[in-house]
């Protein structure tokens, strides 16, 4: 029995050497205990291992009894200690944990940026409307650049063909909610930034009341009616919109802000298309990669937007062709008599 001993203690001491956690260091203690009653019961009696073990199991049994005990009363004061020690103190609002430091470090060191554009970061509440082809990179990016606050607003749900671009959902969440699937991908990628998932079609009964609670909209989503009432909406509560859209192979981007002296979607496209001009993505395609590289940009200029940095688009569209690699930028202005925001800023200087 003192050699069973021996060996366990020269296991438990191996253990301690190599730096093995107690619980781990318990595996083959364990082991060796239970190969020895093994032997005791299932060995006949006088076997020259059971003979060599202590002769018989009750003193084994009587040793694992007693183990269990303080293994025991170890674990219920460990469970009290924790219960009695006081509950760390959440993080000042606007202040950082040391994880959010480390996740944030590269946004920190950057010039225009730094420490205080980070805290604008998360202090901001941006609206995505749309958890489609755009809204994926949007929310994924907006979440790991710490924006502290996002809402999405989409009455879809996950289906098998929107996972050719929609980069947030996946294949196991098909058929769930996309406001759903895309919550469940934010918290995934940042649990130090707060999500608010809306499961409705924005109507005008709700829009002016959700946009007006939010500093950003962006805007990712894939019908005029909702186009043109953000746009309003935004229009008249001063909020800034960054709206995108695309086709095929090409897409265009651009900051609508007449608050601040920029044209609205509406100075822009004062007219809806007419009916067949514009297909959707389901008759005309897209190329999978192009809502990732508009929803980035649409990231970007939101960044940049909220913390303070470089210049935007505003009065300015940016056009993407990605079939043949070719990018410009077209000057927008304010038009007067515009219907949603009165081209006011036109004529205010």
């Amino acid at each position: 029995m003192a050699a069973v001993l021996g060996f366990a203690a020269a296991l438990w001491g191996l253990g301690w050497w190599l730096g093995v956690p107690p619980r781990r260091r318990l595996v083959p203690v364990a082991i060796l205990y239970l190969a020895v009653v093994a032997a005791h019961l299932l060995l006949p009696e006088g076997h020259a291992l059971r003979a060599a073990t202590g002769g018989g199991a009750e003193p084994w049994l009587a040793l694992g009894l007693g183990g269990a005990v303080v293994l025991g009363y170890r674990a219920a004061l460990g469970r009290l200690h924790a219960r009695a020690a006081p509950a760390p103190a959440p993080p000042r609002q606007g202040t950082f944990r040391e994880a959010e430091l480390d996740r944030y470090a590269r946004h920190i060191v950057l010039r225009e940026i730094g420490g205080a554009g980070q805290k604008r970061l998360k202090a901001a509440k941006v609206l995505v409307v749309g958890a489609g082809g755009l809204g994926s990179p949007v929310l994924l990016y907006l979440a790991a650049a710490g924006v502290g606050t996002i809402g999405v607003i989409d009455d879809d749900v996950v289906e098998n063909a929107n996972l050719q671009r929609q980069v947030i959902h996946t294949d196991a969440r098909i058929g769930l909610p996309k406001v759903q699937s895309a919550e469940a991908a934010v918290r995934a990628l940042n649990p130090f930034v707060e999500v608010r998932p809306y499961h409705r079609r924005l109507t005008p009964e709700i829009a002016a009341d959700l946009i007006e609670d939010h500093d950003l909209v962006l805007d990712g989503s894939d019908n005029f009616d909702t186009r043109y009432l953000v746009n309003r909406i935004c229009a008249a509560a001063g909020v800034p919109l960054i709206a995108a859209a695309m086709t095929q192979w090409e897409g265009q981007i651009s900051l609508y802000d007449p608050a601040r002296g920029g044209p609205c979607f509406e100075c822009v496209f004062p007219e809806r298309p007419a009916p067949g001009l514009v297909p959707s993505c389901a008759e005309a395609g897209i190329v999978a990669p192009l809502p990732g590289v508009m929803g980035s940009m649409m990231a970007v200029e939101a960044v940049k937007l909220l913390a303070g940095a470089g210049e935007g688009l505003r009065g300015r569209m940016l056009i993407f062709d990605a079939l043949h690699a070719e990018t410009r930028v077209v000057r927008l202005g304010p038009r007067a008599g515009c219907a949603a925001c009165g081209g006011y800023r036109a004529g205010a200087g």
